[in-house]
Protein backbone atom coordinates (compact mmCIF):
# COMPACT_ATOMS: atom_id res chain seq x y z
CA UNK A 1 0.00 0.00 0.00
CA UNK A 2 2.79 2.58 -0.10
CA UNK A 3 3.61 2.38 -4.07
CA UNK A 4 7.02 2.69 -3.13
CA UNK A 5 6.76 6.12 -2.08
CA UNK A 6 9.14 7.55 1.26
CA UNK A 7 7.54 7.29 4.41
CA UNK A 8 7.03 11.36 4.64
CA UNK A 9 5.24 11.20 1.51
CA UNK A 10 3.09 7.73 1.34
CA UNK A 11 0.42 8.83 4.12
CA UNK A 12 -0.52 11.73 2.49
CA UNK A 13 -0.20 10.83 -1.40
CA UNK A 14 -2.65 7.35 -0.37
CA UNK A 15 -5.19 9.26 1.69
CA UNK A 16 -5.59 12.01 -1.10
CA UNK A 17 -5.96 9.71 -4.03
CA UNK A 18 -8.45 7.55 -1.31
CA UNK A 19 -10.44 11.06 -0.83
CA UNK A 20 -10.39 11.36 -5.01
CA UNK A 21 -11.92 7.99 -5.67
CA UNK A 22 -14.81 8.48 -3.29
CA UNK A 23 -15.83 11.67 -4.68
CA UNK A 24 -15.42 10.11 -7.99
CA UNK A 25 -17.88 7.30 -7.10
CA UNK A 26 -20.15 9.56 -5.60
CA UNK A 27 -20.35 11.67 -9.03
CA UNK A 28 -20.78 8.52 -10.91
CA UNK A 29 -23.89 7.33 -8.25
CA UNK A 30 -25.13 10.43 -8.85
CA UNK A 31 -25.03 10.59 -12.81
CA UNK A 32 -26.86 7.23 -12.25
CA UNK A 33 -29.50 7.97 -10.12
CA UNK A 34 -30.22 10.98 -12.86
CA UNK A 35 -30.18 8.62 -15.69
CA UNK A 36 -32.70 6.40 -13.66
CA UNK A 37 -34.75 8.86 -13.61
CA UNK A 38 -34.38 10.07 -17.10
CA UNK A 39 -35.34 6.14 -18.28
CA UNK A 40 -38.00 6.02 -15.94
CA UNK A 41 -39.61 9.28 -16.96
CA UNK A 42 -39.21 8.38 -20.81
CA UNK A 43 -40.80 5.34 -20.08
CA UNK A 44 -43.97 6.77 -18.08
CA UNK A 45 -44.30 10.05 -19.87
CA UNK A 46 -47.39 10.87 -17.22
CA UNK A 47 -45.05 10.37 -14.40
CA UNK A 48 -43.61 13.58 -12.81
CA UNK A 49 -40.10 12.86 -12.37
CA UNK A 50 -38.74 16.14 -13.10
CA UNK A 51 -38.23 17.01 -9.45
CA UNK A 52 -35.65 14.17 -8.94
CA UNK A 53 -33.64 15.28 -11.16
CA UNK A 54 -33.44 18.42 -10.28
CA UNK A 55 -32.50 16.99 -7.20
CA UNK A 56 -29.20 15.26 -8.17
CA UNK A 57 -28.09 18.71 -9.86
CA UNK A 58 -27.23 20.84 -6.11
CA UNK A 59 -25.55 17.55 -4.58
CA UNK A 60 -23.19 17.26 -7.90
CA UNK A 61 -22.15 21.13 -7.51
CA UNK A 62 -21.64 21.00 -4.17
CA UNK A 63 -19.61 17.76 -4.21
CA UNK A 64 -17.30 19.51 -6.97
CA UNK A 65 -16.74 21.92 -4.86
CA UNK A 66 -16.23 19.72 -1.93
CA UNK A 67 -13.35 18.12 -3.55
CA UNK A 68 -11.42 21.14 -5.36
CA UNK A 69 -11.63 22.88 -1.60
CA UNK A 70 -11.90 20.72 1.01
CA UNK A 71 -12.94 22.89 4.18
CA UNK A 72 -15.73 22.04 7.06
CA UNK A 73 -17.74 24.43 5.91
CA UNK A 74 -18.37 22.81 2.23
CA UNK A 75 -18.50 19.17 3.83
CA UNK A 76 -21.53 20.44 6.08
CA UNK A 77 -23.12 22.18 3.31
CA UNK A 78 -22.94 18.70 1.47
CA UNK A 79 -24.45 16.55 4.08
CA UNK A 80 -27.52 19.39 4.59
CA UNK A 81 -28.40 19.95 0.82
CA UNK A 82 -27.79 16.51 0.19
CA UNK A 83 -30.45 15.46 2.95
CA UNK A 84 -32.76 18.07 1.68
CA UNK A 85 -32.30 16.57 -2.03
CA UNK A 86 -31.81 12.85 -0.95
CA UNK A 87 -35.64 13.25 0.68
CA UNK A 88 -36.76 15.36 -2.67
CA UNK A 89 -35.80 12.83 -4.81
CA UNK A 90 -36.87 9.42 -2.79
CA UNK A 91 -40.25 11.38 -1.87
CA UNK A 92 -40.48 11.53 -5.90
CA UNK A 93 -40.31 8.23 -6.80
CA UNK A 94 -41.98 6.44 -3.35
CA UNK A 95 -45.09 9.07 -4.06
CA UNK A 96 -45.94 7.60 -7.17
CA UNK A 97 -45.01 4.15 -6.67
CA UNK A 98 -42.58 3.35 -9.52
CA UNK A 99 -41.39 -0.24 -9.41
CA UNK A 100 -37.61 -0.75 -9.31
CA UNK A 101 -36.49 2.98 -8.05
CA UNK A 102 -34.78 0.73 -5.03
CA UNK A 103 -31.24 0.91 -7.24
CA UNK A 104 -31.81 4.79 -7.81
CA UNK A 105 -32.69 5.34 -4.19
CA UNK A 106 -29.23 3.53 -3.22
CA UNK A 107 -27.31 5.49 -5.76
CA UNK A 108 -27.94 8.85 -4.30
CA UNK A 109 -27.73 7.76 -0.59
CA UNK A 110 -24.33 6.39 -1.43
CA UNK A 111 -23.20 9.82 -3.08
CA UNK A 112 -23.78 11.35 0.17
CA UNK A 113 -22.20 8.73 2.37
CA UNK A 114 -19.18 9.18 0.16
CA UNK A 115 -18.56 13.20 1.90
CA UNK A 116 -15.15 12.03 3.06
CA UNK A 117 -12.46 13.96 1.03
CA UNK A 118 -8.73 14.01 0.58
CA UNK A 119 -6.44 14.14 3.10
CA UNK A 120 -8.34 12.75 6.02
CA UNK A 121 -6.98 10.36 8.60
CA UNK A 122 -8.93 6.77 9.47
CA UNK A 123 -11.12 8.23 12.34
CA UNK A 124 -12.73 11.75 10.48
CA UNK A 125 -13.30 9.94 7.56
CA UNK A 126 -14.95 7.34 9.39
CA UNK A 127 -17.08 9.96 11.46
CA UNK A 128 -17.81 11.59 8.56
CA UNK A 129 -19.05 8.69 6.38
CA UNK A 130 -20.59 7.27 9.31
CA UNK A 131 -22.83 10.67 9.25
CA UNK A 132 -23.11 11.07 5.66
CA UNK A 133 -24.86 7.49 5.72
CA UNK A 134 -26.92 8.79 8.83
CA UNK A 135 -28.35 11.34 7.04
CA UNK A 136 -28.99 9.98 4.11
CA UNK A 137 -31.06 6.55 5.45
CA UNK A 138 -32.91 9.35 7.80
CA UNK A 139 -34.16 11.94 4.81
CA UNK A 140 -34.62 8.55 2.56
CA UNK A 141 -36.85 7.09 5.39
CA UNK A 142 -39.13 10.14 6.31
CA UNK A 143 -39.35 10.66 2.58
CA UNK A 144 -40.63 7.37 2.43
CA UNK A 145 -42.75 7.49 5.54
CA UNK A 146 -44.53 10.64 4.55
CA UNK A 147 -45.49 9.18 0.93
CA UNK A 148 -47.12 6.19 3.10
CA UNK A 149 -45.09 3.45 1.38
CA UNK A 150 -43.80 0.71 3.61
CA UNK A 151 -40.02 1.34 4.48
CA UNK A 152 -37.58 -1.49 4.65
CA UNK A 153 -33.65 -1.88 5.59
CA UNK A 154 -31.73 -0.50 2.66
CA UNK A 155 -28.69 -3.69 2.56
CA UNK A 156 -26.68 -2.25 -0.47
CA UNK A 157 -26.03 1.13 1.11
CA UNK A 158 -25.11 -0.44 3.98
CA UNK A 159 -22.91 -2.97 2.44
CA UNK A 160 -21.29 -0.09 0.11
CA UNK A 161 -20.68 1.71 3.47
CA UNK A 162 -19.21 -1.01 5.60
CA UNK A 163 -16.86 -2.01 2.27
CA UNK A 164 -15.58 1.17 2.42
CA UNK A 165 -15.03 1.51 5.62
CA UNK A 166 -13.21 -1.82 6.04
CA UNK A 167 -10.87 -0.53 3.04
CA UNK A 168 -9.93 2.30 5.04
CA UNK A 169 -9.47 0.42 7.74
CA UNK A 170 -7.09 -2.09 5.75
CA UNK A 171 -4.93 1.38 4.03
CA UNK A 172 -4.74 2.78 7.69
CA UNK A 173 -3.05 -0.56 9.04
CA UNK A 174 -1.01 -0.58 6.17
CA UNK A 175 0.30 2.78 6.21
CA UNK A 176 1.22 2.21 10.07
CA UNK A 177 3.15 -0.88 9.14
CA UNK A 178 4.88 1.10 6.45
CA UNK A 179 5.76 3.34 8.51
CA UNK A 180 7.61 1.03 11.29
CA UNK A 181 9.64 -0.39 8.59
CA UNK A 182 10.44 2.39 6.29
CA UNK A 183 13.61 3.70 9.08
CA UNK A 184 14.79 -0.33 8.67
CA UNK A 185 14.97 -0.20 5.25
CA UNK A 186 16.79 3.42 5.91
CA UNK A 187 19.22 1.85 7.75
CA UNK A 188 19.97 -1.23 5.51
CA UNK A 189 20.63 0.82 2.73
CA UNK A 190 22.95 3.34 4.87
CA UNK A 191 24.79 -0.11 6.05
CA UNK A 192 25.44 -0.97 2.49
CA UNK A 193 27.07 1.89 1.81
CA UNK A 194 28.74 2.02 4.13
CA UNK A 195 30.31 -1.35 3.65
CA UNK A 196 30.76 -0.81 0.06
CA UNK A 197 33.01 2.48 0.85
CA UNK A 198 34.54 0.43 3.61
CA UNK A 199 35.67 -2.07 0.75
CA UNK A 200 36.67 0.23 -1.66
CA UNK A 201 39.27 2.23 1.23
CA UNK A 202 40.36 -1.32 2.63
CA UNK A 203 41.32 -2.48 -0.80
CA UNK A 204 42.79 0.77 -1.68
CA UNK A 205 44.77 0.78 1.61
CA UNK A 206 46.02 -2.75 1.06
CA UNK A 207 46.97 -1.74 -2.58
CA UNK A 208 48.58 1.15 -1.72
CA UNK A 209 50.43 -0.70 1.18
CA UNK A 210 52.05 -3.07 -1.13
CA UNK A 211 53.08 -0.44 -3.65
CA UNK A 212 54.87 1.18 -0.44
CA UNK A 213 56.17 -0.56 2.47
CA UNK A 214 56.23 -3.98 1.00
CA UNK A 215 58.11 -2.64 -2.13
CA UNK A 216 60.57 -0.58 -0.39
CA UNK A 217 60.86 -3.34 2.45
CA UNK A 218 61.77 -5.80 -0.67
CA UNK A 219 64.24 -3.09 -2.15
CA UNK A 220 66.00 -2.44 1.10
CA UNK A 221 66.54 -6.05 1.32
CA UNK A 222 68.08 -6.80 -2.37
CA UNK A 223 70.29 -3.51 -1.96
CA UNK A 224 74.07 -3.37 -1.67
CA UNK A 225 75.50 -2.76 1.97
CA UNK A 226 76.69 0.79 2.30
CA UNK A 227 74.67 3.99 1.30
CA UNK A 228 70.94 4.03 0.41
CA UNK A 229 70.77 4.66 -3.38
CA UNK A 230 69.40 8.91 -3.49
CA UNK A 231 66.67 7.63 -5.47
CA UNK A 232 65.22 4.85 -3.37
CA UNK A 233 65.60 7.46 -0.68
CA UNK A 234 64.02 9.90 -2.81
CA UNK A 235 60.94 7.06 -3.79
CA UNK A 236 61.10 6.35 -0.05
CA UNK A 237 60.42 9.43 1.55
CA UNK A 238 57.80 10.44 -0.84
CA UNK A 239 55.70 7.61 -0.38
CA UNK A 240 56.10 8.41 3.67
CA UNK A 241 54.41 11.40 3.34
CA UNK A 242 51.69 10.00 1.28
CA UNK A 243 50.65 7.02 3.88
CA UNK A 244 51.41 9.85 6.59
CA UNK A 245 48.83 12.51 5.04
CA UNK A 246 45.30 11.29 4.42
CA UNK A 247 45.06 12.37 0.58
CA UNK A 248 45.23 9.11 -0.68
CA UNK A 249 41.45 8.47 0.77
CA UNK A 250 40.03 10.99 -1.58
CA UNK A 251 42.36 11.98 -4.09
CA UNK A 252 40.36 9.28 -6.92
CA UNK A 253 37.24 11.36 -6.02
CA UNK A 254 38.59 15.14 -6.41
CA UNK A 255 37.54 14.89 -10.37
CA UNK A 256 33.90 14.94 -11.31
CA UNK A 257 32.47 11.63 -12.45
CA UNK A 258 33.00 11.08 -16.44
CA UNK A 259 35.24 14.09 -16.36
CA UNK A 260 38.12 13.05 -18.90
CA UNK A 261 41.70 12.95 -17.96
CA UNK A 262 44.48 14.57 -18.83
CA UNK A 263 46.58 14.56 -21.59
CA UNK A 264 49.47 11.35 -22.10
CA UNK A 265 52.00 13.86 -21.03
CA UNK A 266 50.31 14.22 -17.64
CA UNK A 267 48.71 10.80 -17.70
CA UNK A 268 49.45 7.81 -14.78
CA UNK A 269 50.41 5.78 -16.95
CA UNK A 270 53.03 7.95 -18.14
CA UNK A 271 54.24 8.85 -15.32
CA UNK A 272 54.40 4.97 -14.00
CA UNK A 273 56.73 4.22 -17.31
CA UNK A 274 58.79 7.04 -16.22
CA UNK A 275 59.20 6.37 -12.48
CA UNK A 276 60.28 2.70 -13.88
CA UNK A 277 62.88 3.71 -16.20
CA UNK A 278 64.28 5.62 -13.13
CA UNK A 279 64.40 2.47 -11.43
CA UNK A 280 66.77 0.99 -14.45
CA UNK A 281 63.88 -0.71 -16.38
CA UNK A 282 64.20 -0.15 -20.00
CA UNK A 283 60.31 0.26 -21.19
CA UNK A 284 58.72 1.10 -24.70
CA UNK A 285 55.72 2.61 -25.09
CA UNK A 286 54.21 1.85 -28.42
CA UNK A 287 50.34 2.37 -30.06
CA UNK A 288 47.70 4.80 -29.39
CA UNK A 289 49.20 6.45 -26.57
CA UNK A 290 46.77 9.50 -26.65
CA UNK A 291 43.77 7.35 -25.99
CA UNK A 292 44.36 7.46 -22.32
CA UNK A 293 43.60 11.10 -22.24
CA UNK A 294 40.31 9.17 -22.76
CA UNK A 295 39.85 8.29 -19.86
CA UNK A 296 38.33 9.43 -16.38
CA UNK A 297 40.28 10.68 -13.78
CA UNK A 298 40.19 7.81 -11.13
CA UNK A 299 40.50 5.45 -13.91
CA UNK A 300 43.43 7.29 -15.12
CA UNK A 301 45.05 7.52 -11.44
CA UNK A 302 44.05 3.63 -11.41
CA UNK A 303 45.68 2.17 -14.40
CA UNK A 304 48.89 4.52 -13.56
CA UNK A 305 49.45 3.12 -10.56
CA UNK A 306 48.51 -0.54 -11.68
CA UNK A 307 50.98 -0.45 -14.58
CA UNK A 308 53.54 0.95 -12.45
CA UNK A 309 53.09 -2.62 -9.90
CA UNK A 310 53.39 -4.85 -13.37
CA UNK A 311 56.86 -3.02 -13.97
CA UNK A 312 58.49 -3.39 -10.78
CA UNK A 313 57.29 -7.05 -10.61
CA UNK A 314 59.25 -7.06 -14.50
CA UNK A 315 62.08 -5.46 -13.09
CA UNK A 316 62.03 -7.87 -9.52
CA UNK A 317 61.25 -10.87 -10.92
CA UNK A 318 61.30 -11.43 -14.67
CA UNK A 319 65.04 -11.56 -14.76
CA UNK A 320 64.58 -9.20 -17.72
CA UNK A 321 65.67 -5.10 -17.61
CA UNK A 322 63.42 -4.16 -20.76
CA UNK A 323 59.95 -4.51 -20.61
CA UNK A 324 57.08 -3.12 -23.36
CA UNK A 325 53.78 -1.05 -23.08
CA UNK A 326 51.44 -1.37 -26.13
CA UNK A 327 48.18 0.90 -25.51
CA UNK A 328 44.96 0.10 -27.94
CA UNK A 329 42.18 3.01 -28.22
CA UNK A 330 38.45 1.57 -29.21
CA UNK A 331 34.92 3.25 -29.08
CA UNK A 332 34.57 2.70 -25.39
CA UNK A 333 38.00 1.40 -23.91
CA UNK A 334 41.44 1.96 -23.70
CA UNK A 335 43.57 -1.29 -23.29
CA UNK A 336 47.05 -1.37 -22.08
CA UNK A 337 49.50 -4.20 -22.90
CA UNK A 338 52.60 -5.09 -20.83
CA UNK A 339 54.80 -7.69 -22.09
CA UNK A 340 57.95 -8.80 -20.89
CA UNK A 341 60.44 -11.73 -22.22
CA UNK A 342 61.90 -13.16 -18.84
CA UNK A 343 61.63 -16.09 -16.93
CA UNK A 344 57.67 -15.92 -16.95
CA UNK A 345 55.65 -18.45 -13.96
CA UNK A 346 52.96 -20.68 -13.83
CA UNK A 347 49.51 -18.90 -12.70
CA UNK A 348 48.20 -21.35 -11.17
CA UNK A 349 50.99 -22.18 -8.60
CA UNK A 350 51.23 -18.62 -7.19
CA UNK A 351 51.02 -18.52 -3.56
CA UNK A 352 48.23 -16.99 -1.77
CA UNK A 353 50.83 -14.28 -0.04
CA UNK A 354 51.80 -12.98 -3.23
CA UNK A 355 49.59 -9.66 -3.13
CA UNK A 356 50.96 -7.71 -6.03
CA UNK A 357 48.70 -8.90 -9.22
CA UNK A 358 45.60 -9.41 -6.48
CA UNK A 359 45.89 -6.22 -4.43
CA UNK A 360 47.95 -3.35 -6.65
CA UNK A 361 46.81 -4.89 -10.08
CA UNK A 362 43.58 -6.74 -10.26
CA UNK A 363 41.60 -5.15 -7.64
CA UNK A 364 42.72 -1.46 -8.04
CA UNK A 365 41.74 -2.09 -11.59
CA UNK A 366 38.19 -4.21 -10.62
CA UNK A 367 37.14 -0.96 -8.49
CA UNK A 368 37.12 1.44 -11.25
CA UNK A 369 34.91 -0.88 -13.98
CA UNK A 370 37.88 -2.41 -15.71
CA UNK A 371 39.36 -5.87 -16.34
CA UNK A 372 42.03 -7.75 -15.68
CA UNK A 373 43.94 -10.34 -18.09
CA UNK A 374 47.33 -12.29 -17.47
CA UNK A 375 49.08 -15.04 -19.65
CA UNK A 376 52.26 -15.98 -18.65
CA UNK A 377 54.51 -19.43 -19.08
CA UNK A 378 57.76 -20.45 -17.47
CA UNK A 379 60.87 -19.71 -19.55
CA UNK A 380 58.74 -17.68 -22.17
CA UNK A 381 57.55 -14.36 -20.26
CA UNK A 382 54.58 -12.79 -19.43
CA UNK A 383 52.07 -10.56 -20.57
CA UNK A 384 49.35 -8.49 -18.94
CA UNK A 385 46.38 -6.73 -20.75
CA UNK A 386 44.53 -3.99 -18.73
CA UNK A 387 41.12 -2.82 -20.28
CA UNK A 388 39.44 0.48 -19.04
CA UNK A 389 35.96 1.79 -19.94
CA UNK A 390 36.61 4.90 -21.32
CA UNK A 391 34.59 8.58 -19.56
CA UNK A 392 30.86 8.48 -20.17
CA UNK A 393 30.60 4.63 -20.62
CA UNK A 394 28.96 3.87 -17.38
CA UNK A 395 32.39 2.36 -15.85
CA UNK A 396 33.28 4.56 -12.81
CA UNK A 397 29.69 5.07 -12.35
CA UNK A 398 29.17 1.09 -12.32
CA UNK A 399 32.47 0.96 -10.17
CA UNK A 400 30.87 3.42 -7.78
Amino acid sequence: MSLGLPSHLASGTITRSFGRALHAIGLTCLVSALLTAIVFQAADPGAVLWPAMIAVLPMAALLLINRRRRSLFAAVSYLAVGAACTYWYVITFSSQAIAGDSFSESSIKVALLLVAGPGLGLIRAALWMGAGYLVAELAAAAAILQSGARWTFDLTTAIVFGTILVILIVSHLSLRRFRRAQPVLHRSVRDEQVATMRFRIEAKAAALMHDTVLSHLAALGSARDGELDPQLRRQITRDLEVLIGEEWLDDDESGQEGESGTDWQQSGLRQAIEESRALGLEVEATGNLAAVSSLGREASIALGQAAKQCLVNVLRHSGTTRAEVVVYGADDEVSVMIIDAGKGFSVTETGADRLGLRQSVRRRIELVGGKVQLWSTPGYGTSIMIRMPMAGHGGEAAAR
